[in-house]
């Protein structure tokens, strides 16, 4: 087994980002895999610089390490490779160039809501041989769009069991890479774990109806699919994502506060039975205690109240 930790420098890691970081490193730990580490920084002006080392200082003395011989992966240093991936999709018809904005998007009547926001009514698909004749044409930035193709797109996810994702009808046609020049995430992760030959991704169940647009990427350039398993998501009292609004739950606060990194690997391990909420372990100290069977799918409801007592 081989999976990833795939931070994201575009803010302090806080108690969700934990969470996840600890069951995706326990589950391929227990079954004797490995972790390859990568940076993913394509996020534009939401990547913070600083973020970077400060992630990796906070996985550190969470003593959540990955394997040093598989390497780093750092997107933004990526470009070329993405770039090229892209243009033989365009090449082979498979992706498009568009020049539609957010808002044209958003407002276009034949385009309903759908999971992840407005489903792209296909304006662009055949107005525009190249990026060049579309920037040339309209005086706009150029994006690509991959074609998605119709029907269900099927997976069996490690803990939400079967899903399936009508691309098509829920998405529409979907951006691989952005009009400031840069590669979207669908596009970076698939092409990234395919060279770091990643078998499973663990990850946040936000990302489950992502998973069917990566399938169709990674069939269109002929890579290998990993398996998948979605965590569901640490929210506040109110039912959102954890976030500013409900405290400061950061590791770095967390740390000023007076927690000692087996404290806050125990409180966190609790939300998934693995010990009480006061035990000080480490990772390691998990292991043993890890059923891969079990696990819940429902939202993990914490705040910074859960966070008073340091231990």
């Amino acid at each position: 087994m081989r999976s990833r930790l795939a931070p994201s420098p575009t803010g302090a890691f806080h108690a969700g980002n934990v969470r996840t970081f600890l069951l995706t490193w326990i589950h391929v730990r227990a079954a004797g895999g490995s972790l390859a580490l990568r940076i993913d920084d394509l996020d534009g002006p939401r990547v913070r610089p600083e973020a970077t080392q400060e992630g990796l200082d906070d996985l550190r003395w969470l003593g959540l390490d990955a394997d040093e011989d598989l390497g780093v992966f750092v997107q933004s240093r990526r470009g070329a490779v993405y770039e090229e991936a892209a243009a033989d999709l365009v090449a082979r018809g498979l992706a498009y160039p568009c020049v539609c904005t957010r808002s044209e998007v958003e407002t276009a009547a034949s385009a309903p809501h759908g999971p992840d926001g407005p489903r792209y009514p296909g304006t662009c698909r055949g107005r525009f041989a190249s990026r060049e004749e579309a920037a040339r044409v309209t005086g706009r930035p150029v994006a690509l769009r991959f074609v998605a193709t119709r029907g269900p797109v099927a997976f069996v996810d490690g803990r939400y069991g079967p899903q399936a994702f009508d691309v098509a009808e829920e998405t529409g046609d979907f951006v691989i890479f952005k009009a400031n020049g840069t590669a979207a995430y669908q596009l970076a992760t698939v092409i990234d774990d395919a060279a770091s030959v990643v078998d499973l991704v663990i990850r946040g169940a936000d990302l489950l109806p992502s998973t069917s647009r990566q399938l169709l990427l990674a069939r269109a350039m002929g890579l290998a699919s990993p398996a998948y398993l979605h965590l569901p998501l640490v929210v506040g009292p109110d039912g959102r994502r954890l976030a500013k609004r409900h405290g400061d739950t950061s590791v770095r606060a967390l740390r000023a506060a007076g927690w000692t990194s087996a404290g806050l690997i125990g409180r966190m391990a609790a939300t998934a039975g693995l010990c009480a909420p006061t035990d000080r372990v480490t990772p390691r100290d998990l292991l043993p205690r890890y059923d891969p069977t079990r696990g819940t799918t429902m939202p993990i409801v914490l705040d910074a109240s859960a966070f008073s007592c340091p231990q």
